[in-house]
């Protein structure tokens, strides 16, 4: 039995004992109009304490205490506490909901919440900017029917998420999504959307990359069987037999220049950082790549140094093989008669080496993909040239080596200008 029974039992009984002396001693009328009394006291205070209840059970409050006395006290005591710990509890889930929206938000991959029917519960704000959401308005709606690429419709219709589905964003067809679709909460779903533009672009160059190297190492091999065939199975005359053989030698030399190019971009995609202490002698450094270019010259172009700036931190061999690369291109691909310049100055605070020519120029079309691997602007004449398609690859892996950038200014008919932008961190003191 309850405490708050038993005392009101205990007040009852209290009630009864003087009314029932009463009706003994004086009259039992006056005994039950005492019991009576006692009985309308008691409901009168339990109405009194009632009303306080129901006025609080519309607005209950924490900080706003229930009063009262008796077995009245016990209840609001309790009822109070119940509601002080049901706000905690309320309060603890609020946050607990917070931090997990919050961590949906910090997430890099877009994510949205579906149900059975495939309609929108929730998403973070990269699933709105990948697929072109508005959760305010979105909430409810079926997702096919704001994604409407028939692709992401039909991998929904079929159900069978086994496999990630690659997909166009709705706002950038450049962006590519991985879109994975995983059951959970029962019927639930969760959908994931994350963005492999850079892991597609990263496989399309490997495959590219193959594909080129296959290319550039099958002529030159192919060039050499046929000759080889040829010397094995024909008498030739000396003169001839000599040609022959400086052709495969030519050939040969272009492999080991293809494959020394390869050594040393995969060198610097994988060496540790440049030294920001070795001191490296620009002067003397652009005098030597000068006189190099004179010789690869052989007398055809009017060569120009000027130095003016002073000298670098990091690593001389690799700033030797960037610096070389421009100017040795320089002097392949501009006419004989032409002018090339080669600068080292003071830019700001920091510091450019440049070289100039006034051969053919490039198409403004080439310029954004001329440093990647093997990609040559005029096939023909790079060939000529003697060119592996991997001088500015390398150039451009050096120079972002040593927080540089390389910076290409040409124009068809109008000369061609190649410059490296060093910051103030790799001028030496």
């Amino acid at each position: 039995m309850s405490t708050a029974l038993i005392q009101t039992l205990a007040l009852t009984l209290g009630g009864a004992l003087p009314a029932l002396v009463l009706g003994v001693l004086v009259s039992p009328a006056w005994g039950w109009a005492l019991f009576a009394a006692v009985l309308l006291l008691q409901l009168l205070l339990g109405l009194r304490y009632f009303s306080r209840l129901e006025s609080w059970s519309r607005h209950p409050s924490p900080t706003h205490a229930l009063e009262g006395a008796g077995v009245w006290d016990e209840v609001f005591s309790r009822l109070h506490r119940h509601e002080r710990e049901l706000r905690a509890l309320i309060a603890r889930r609020d946050l607990d909901l917070r931090q997990v929206a919050a961590a949906g938000q910090a997430i890099v991959d877009g994510i949205i919440t579906l149900d059975a029917d495939n309609r929108i519960g929730w998403c973070n704000r990269t699933a709105e900017q990948q697929l072109g959401l508005d959760l305010r308005s979105d909430r409810g709606q079926p997702i096919a029917n704001l994604v409407r690429q028939p692709a992401f419709v039909a991998y929904l219709a079929a159900g069978d998420f086994a496999r990630p589905l690659r997909l166009n964003a709705v706002r950038n067809d450049e962006q590519v999504l991985s879109i994975h679709v995983l059951p959970y909460a029962g019927g639930e779903r969760l959908m994931q959307v994350r963005d492999v533009t850079q892991s597609e672009r990263l496989d399309r160059m490997r495959r590219d990359f193959v594909a080129n190297v296959s290319h550039e190492l099958r002529t030159p091999l192919t060039v050499l069987s046929g000759f080889l065939e040829t010397l094995r199975e024909l008498p030739l005359e000396p003169a001839e037999r000599d040609r022959y053989l400086a052709l495969m030698a030519e050939q040969s030399d272009r492999m080991q220049r293809i494959v020394q190019d390869l050594l040393t971009l995969s060198t610097l995609e994988s060496s540790p950082p440049p030294p920001e202490s070795e001191r490296v002698a620009m002067p003397a450094l652009l005098e030597k790549l000068k006189r190099d270019a004179e010789a690869l010259s052989a007398g055809r172009h009017q060569i120009a140094l000027v130095v003016e700036a002073g000298d670098l931190l990091g690593a001389e061999s690799e700033l030797t093989s960037a610096f070389g690369n421009l100017i040795s291109n320089a002097v392949r691909y501009t006419p004989a008669g032409g002018h090339i310049a080669i600068a080292w100055k003071p830019q700001g605070r920091g510091a450019e080496f440049s070289v100039s020519d006034d051969g053919p120029g490039i198409d403004a079309a080439h310029i954004p993909r001329l440093t990647e691997r093997f990609y040559r602007a005029d096939l023909g004449r790079s060939r000529e040239t003697g060119g592996t398609g991997l001088g500015l690859a390398i150039v451009k892996h050096a120079l972002s080596r040593h927080q540089a950038r390389l910076e290409i200014a040409s124009a068809l008919g109008a000369g061609s200008r190649f410059s490296a932008h060093f910051p103030p961190a790799r001028l030496a003191p």
